[in-house]
């Protein structure tokens, strides 16, 4: 997946806002409904401590703010750190925090210092946008497009096939391709020979990889991916429906699994 930019963390309430009621109008459940159906849990009175991390390519602008608010909106009381690194988790523990967010430029974390319990981003971001699409309410069959099969798209996938779907997969990486068959029983997509769907979900660093041939009118397309996986023209064309954030429903699937 690609590195975030400030940019793209730029009005993070309004894109958890617009995200939340295209959710709601996609499954019937907004994105707090996905989580406690998809984890059985609920938050109760956790204090999330957010971690800058100056690590790799050092902070990225607005990130530390953006989870702030993002906790915040799914009802966490949460803080910033004014340390960085250690000394920011050793700060965050002593003021309290039970759950601690922190990311380097490899790995983004939920740590519930209670329980034990860890998430990772990756895996946590690919289970909840698959939870979203499997959910759609005007899906006309159980199959399903998975486009990108790497840390994000190969976890989606799992849970799609645990779902009982038909879960066809692409990814330009021949051997995420051939893991995804082997051990999941993806069935690989032709680009050559397309075929419609209802459900897509797309977890790829790249822009435009979702071609006209495979929109059905009115489908679902859940995508966490960095730039958009599809044009606004086809969006258009087709009334797709799509379900894109760049951090927000990734980091409460994060925080409901740490629960």
């Amino acid at each position: 997946m690609a590195l975030l930019t400030p940019n793209d963390l730029i009005n993070i309430n309004k894109q958890l806002q617009e995200a939340d009621s295209t959710v709601q109008r996609v499954t019937g459940l907004d994105i707090k409904g996905i989580c406690k159906a998809l984890y059985g849990t609920f938050p109760g009175s956790e204090k999330v401590g957010i971690v800058p991390v100056t690590s790799g390519n050092g902070i990225i602008g607005n990130f530390s703010a953006s989870l702030n608010a993002i906790t915040q909106y799914f009802g966490f009381e949460s803080f910033v750190t004014d340390m960085l690194d250690v000394s920011g988790y050793y700060e965050a523990v002593r003021n309290g925090a039970e759950i601690i967010l922190m990311a380097d430029d490899y790995t983004f974390l939920a740590h519930n210092l209670k329980n034990g319990k860890m998430a990772n981003n990756q895996p946590c971001t690919g289970i909840i946008y698959a939870e979203i699409a499997s959910r759609y309410l005007k899906a006309d069959s159980k199959n399903v497009l998975v486009v990108g099969l790497g840390k994000v798209g190969f976890p989606g996938a799992a849970h799609l096939v645990q779902k009982g779907f038909r879960v066809y997969g692409y990814d330009p990486d021949e051997n995420f391709l051939q893991r995804a068959v082997s051990s999941l029983g993806v069935i690989p997509f032709n680009p050559e020979k397309p075929k419609k769907f209802s459900i897509i979900f797309e977890a790829t660093p790249c822009a435009n990889t979702i071609p006209e041939p495979v929109l059905s009118e009115n489908c679902v397309l859940s995508t966490p991916g960095i730039p958009c996986a599809i044009s606004e023209e086809l969006r258009t064309k087709y009334d797709v429906q799509l379900v894109a954030e760049p951090l927000g429903i990734g980091t409460v699937s994060m925080l409901y699994s740490v629960l």
